[in-house]
C-alpha cells in the first residue's frame, strides 16, 4: 500500500514539476475565479462579452410540435384547451383532429394519431438523407449566408417537449416524434459554420396553475402529468433546473436565452443556474451570455436584458438585445402567414445597432423542416446588405448620438419595426475611434449635398480625413467631396446613383482609410474588420488552411476535430477558430481545442478533465514550426485585438485577455513548438492522475459555490 502511495506521490510530483516547467516555457498563467450563488458574485460576470457586442445579428426559430397544425400561433397547445372561451384553436382542434378533452390531446401530436380525415399526424421531421425535407447543414449554410453570427433553436417551448435527448423528460425528440437529437444536430452544424450557438428555453411557463396548460385537464398518468405541467410545484421546479443543467452539460451554448415569467422561479434556483452556467463556461474556456426579460435583471447586471419586439428609443447601456420576428402574426409557421418588409426588418436592425443592441430575429420553418420561400428571401436580403455594408455594422460601437431624421423607433417592448426614409441616418463608430459610419435609409438623390448635422467639428473633427460611400459588393469604395463646420458635415453624393440598395453606408475616417469588404465569419485585426486573411472565408473545408484570419466560413473541424461522444464539445465544431489535424475533442469533454486564432497541431487537444482547454503555446502549425496559425485564445472569448477568430500571422507572440470581470484568464502564445509540447505533456500528465470530478452534479439552492 505504501509503495502504491509512494508511486502515486512520485507521479504527482513529476506531473506538477512538468506543469510548472511548461508554464515557464509558455510564459502564460491562467487565473480563474469561480462564481458563487449570490448576486454579489454573479454581478461581476461580464453580461455581454466582446464577441457578443461584435456579432450584432443572430437568428433563432420557433419550430416544433406546437406548429404542426399550422394554425393560430405557437400557443396552439394552450388555446386548444380553451373550451370555455370557445377559442379558434379549440374549434379547429374539434373540427380537424378531435376532442382535446377526450382522445385527441396535445400529446397525440407527439406520439402520432389519425386526424378526422384519416391522415396520420405527428411532429416527425425527417432528415433529407432519410427521405425527408430537413437538412441541418443546409440550415446552417442558409443562416451563415444571411450574415448571422449566432443562431440556434427553441430547445424547448412552453409545451414541455424537449428537442434533445433529455434524461429528465420522457417527452423528448430523441425517443418520439422525429426520434432525433434535434439540438445536437443543429448545434454541430452551426459550429461547423463558425456560428456561436444560442439555445432558447421557454419552460419556466410550462407549469404552474396559471401556466401554459391552464385549461388542460389533470391526467391520471404520471408521464402525461409531466407533459402538461401538472406535477407538484417543487418537482416541476427541480425539472426546470435539471433541463438547464442538461443543455449546459451536453451543448455548452454560447447564449442561453430565456423567455418571460422567470419571476415564477425561486431566486435560489435562478442563482444556482447562473453560477453553474458561468462556471461551466470557465471550465470550457469560453465566454457566455445569459439573457432575460425580467426576473433576474433589475437591479443586477450580470445578464443581458432582452426586449421583446422592441428596444430603447435612444442609446442605452449596458449592451442589450431584442428578439423580434419576421411576422407580426405568429412566431411559428401558420398557413397564410404575413411578413414584415425587408426594409422594415433591416432598417430596424440598423436602428438597434446604433443604440447599442443586437437583434435576435425569429424565423418560422415549416413542420417538415423546410423554409418558406419568403423567409429565404428575407435571409438573402440580410445577407446582401451585410456583405456590402457589414463593416459599418459588425465590430462597431455606439457613437455620441444614434442618428437623425424623422423616423423614430423603439421606446420599449412591442414596438413594430419601421422602414426609414432617405432623410433618416443612423450612426455607428469603429472601436479604434478612427471612423464614424452614417447609414442612410434610402438614396438621398443624385449629386445632392447632404448635411449630417450631428457630425460637427466639436463632436468629430474630420481634419484631413476622407469620406467614402461604400461601393457595390465586390467593388471599390467611392470617395466623396466633404466639408465640415460647426453646423455639420456637408457631403456631396455622386451625380449618378452607383447601385441600388436597401440602405447606403458612408465611412467618415480621420485617417482617410477606405472601408474594407465585410469580414465574413472570419475576423481581422483591421479596425474596419476587413476581409479574413489566409484561411478566412476561403479556408479549406477541413480547416487545415486556417491562417491569420482563422477558419473560413464553413471551416469544419479537421481530423480528430469532431465533437465529443457525450456532448457537442467545444472542440467539435469551432468554425471561428478552425481546427487542423490536432484539434481533437476527447469524449465527454466540455472543453475545446484551439482558440479562435487558428489551428494548432500540438495545442489543439482538449483533455478529459471537466473540459479544460490546453492551448499549449498555440502557435505551432501542422508542420511544427512557427506557423501562420497565430496565437491561440480561449474559444470565442478573447477580447484582444484580433477579435472573432483573428490572430497574429507568423506564429508571433500575442496576448489576449478575457473581458469577463469574473474570470481573469490570459492565454499567451509562446511562439515555440517545444513549449507547446511541454505544456501539453505536463497538463495531460497532471490531469490523468487528478481525481475525477463527480458526475451528475445538480444545481444547489443554497448560497454555496457551484463548480
Amino acid at each position: 500500500m505504501r509503495n502504491t502511495r509512494t508511486r502515486q506521490n512520485t507521479v504527482r510530483t513529476l506531473a506538477l514539476l512538468g506543469a510548472a516547467a511548461s508554464l515557464t516555457w509558455s510564459s502564460a498563467a491562467v487565473g480563474q475565479t469561480r462564481y458563487s450563488e449570490s448576486w454579489t458574485s454573479l454581478d461581476t460576470h461580464t453580461a455581454a462579452p466582446e464577441w457578443f457586442q461584435d456579432a450584432k445579428f443572430g437568428i433563432y426559430y420557433h419550430w416544433g410540435a406546437f406548429g404542426t397544425p399550422m394554425f393560430g400561433s405557437e400557443w396552439y397547445p394552450r388555446d386548444m384547451f380553451n373550451k370555455s372561451g370557445n377559442s379558434a384553436e379549440y374549434q379547429h382542434q374539434m373540427s380537424t383532429y378531435g376532442d382535446p378533452f377526450g382522445d385527441w390531446g396535445y400529446d397525440k401530436f407527439l406520439t402520432g394519431a389519425n386526424d378526422k380525415s384519416g391522415k396520420f399526424t405527428q411532429f416527425a421531421p425527417k432528415l433529407k438523407s432519410a427521405g425527408g425535407a430537413w437538412d441541418p447543414d443546409e440550415w446552417a449554410q442558409l443562416l451563415a449566408d444571411s450574415g448571422a453570427r449566432f443562431a440556434g433553436p427553441v430547445a424547448e417551448h412552453h409545451d414541455g417537449f424537449s428537442h434533445w435527448d433529455s434524461k429528465v423528460n420522457p417527452w423528448n425528440a430523441a425517443v418520439m416524434g422525429p426520434k432525433l437529437n434535434l439540438v445536437k444536430l443543429q448545434a454541430e452544424a452551426y459550429r461547423n459554420k463558425g456560428l456561436k450557438v444560442l439555445l432558447s428555453m421557454h419552460h419556466q411557463w410550462h407549469f404552474d396553475p396559471t401556466g401554459y396548460y391552464q385549461w388542460a385537464p389533470v391526467p391520471a398518468d404520471t408521464n402525461l402529468k409531466q407533459l402538461y405541467g401538472k406535477l407538484p410545484i417543487a418537482q416541476e421546479q427541480q425539472i426546470w433546473s435539471d433541463k438547464l443543467k442538461e443543455i449546459i452539460d451536453e451543448f455548452m451554448p454560447d447564449i442561453i436565452w430565456q423567455d418571460n415569467y422567470l419571476a415564477r422561479i425561486p431566486e435560489a434556483r435562478l442563482l444556482a443556474f447562473l453560477a453553474y452556467y458561468y462556471n461551466a463556461a470557465i471550465d470550457a474556456g469560453t465566454e457566455v451570455a445569459a439573457t432575460a426579460k425580467e426576473g433576474i435583471i433589475a437591479p443586477h447586471k450580470g445578464q443581458v436584458k432582452d426586449y421583446e419586439r422592441g428596444g430603447p428609443a435612444d442609446i442605452s447601456t449596458p449592451y442589450w438585445l431584442t428578439d423580434d420576428a419576421v411576422s407580426p402574426q405568429s412566431w411559428c409557421y401558420v398557413t397564410g402567414m404575413s411578413y414584415y418588409t425587408d426594409a422594415q426588418l433591416i432598417h430596424s436592425f440598423v436602428d438597434k445597432v446604433s443604440k447599442g443592441g443586437n437583434l435576435l430575429l425569429n424565423f418560422s420553418p415549416m413542420p417538415d423542416g423546410s423554409f418558406p420561400q419568403r423567409q429565404k428571401d428575407i435571409l438573402k436580403a440580410f445577407g446582401t446588405f451585410l456583405k456590402q455594408m457589414g463593416t459599418a455594422i459588425y465590430n462597431t460601437r455606439t457613437w455620441t448620438v444614434y442618428g437623425e431624421g424623422p423616423t423614430k423607433m423603439g421606446g420599449g417592448s412591442f414596438t413594430a419595426p419601421t422602414a426609414m426614409t432617405a432623410s433618416d441616418v443612423r450612426y455607428t463608430k469603429s472601436k479604434d475611434g478612427d471612423a464614424v459610419y452614417a447609414i442612410f435609409g434610402g438614396w438621398p438623390g443624385n449629386g445632392k449635398q447632404v448635411t449630417l448635422t450631428s457630425v460637427t467639428t466639436s463632436r468629430f473633427a474630420l481634419g484631413t480625413g476622407k469620406v467614402f460611400l461604400f461601393g457595390p459588393t465586390g467593388g471599390a469604395a467611392i470617395e466623396l467631396q466633404a466639408t465640415q463646420d460647426s453646423s455639420g458635415l456637408h457631403v456631396t453624393l455622386p451625380a449618378t446613383q452607383p447601385y441600388t440598395a436597401i440602405a447606403y453606408a458612408v465611412k467618415i475616417s480621420k485617417t482617410g482609410v477606405a472601408p474594407e469588404p465585410t469580414p465574413w465569419l472570419g475576423g481581422s485585426s483591421n479596425p474596419d474588420g476587413g476581409v479574413p486573411a489566409t484561411g478566412g472565408s476561403g479556408g479549406s473545408p477541413d480547416g487545415s488552411s486556417a491562417g491569420a484570419g482563422g477558419a473560413g466560413a464553413g471551416g469544419r473541424s479537421g481530423a480528430g476535430g469532431g465533437s465529443g461522444d457525450a456532448s457537442a464539445g467545444r472542440g467539435g465544431a469551432s468554425g471561428t477558430g478552425g481546427m487542423g489535424a490536432g484539434g481533437a475533442s476527447v469524449p465527454n469533454s466540455r472543453g475545446g481545442a484551439t482558440g479562435s486564432g487558428g489551428a494548432s497541431a500540438t495545442g489543439g487537444a482538449a483533455v478529459n478533465a471537466g473540459g479544460t482547454a490546453v492551448n499549449a503555446g498555440g502557435t505551432a502549425s501542422a508542420s511544427g514550426g512557427n506557423g501562420v496559425g497565430g496565437s491561440a485564445s480561449s474559444s470565442g472569448g478573447a477580447a484582444g485585438g484580433a477579435g472573432h477568430g483573428g490572430s497574429v500571422p507568423g506564429g508571433t507572440t500575442a496576448t489576449q485577455t478575457s473581458s469577463s470581470s469574473g474570470c481573469s484568464c490570459t492565454v499567451q502564445g509562446a511562439g515555440r513548438t517545444n513549449a507547446g509540447g511541454i505544456v501539453l505533456f505536463g497538463f495531460v500528465l497532471a490531469l490523468l492522475i487528478r481525481r475525477r470530478r463527480p458526475t451528475g452534479r445538480n444545481f444547489r439552492t443554497s448560497g454555496s459555490e457551484v463548480g
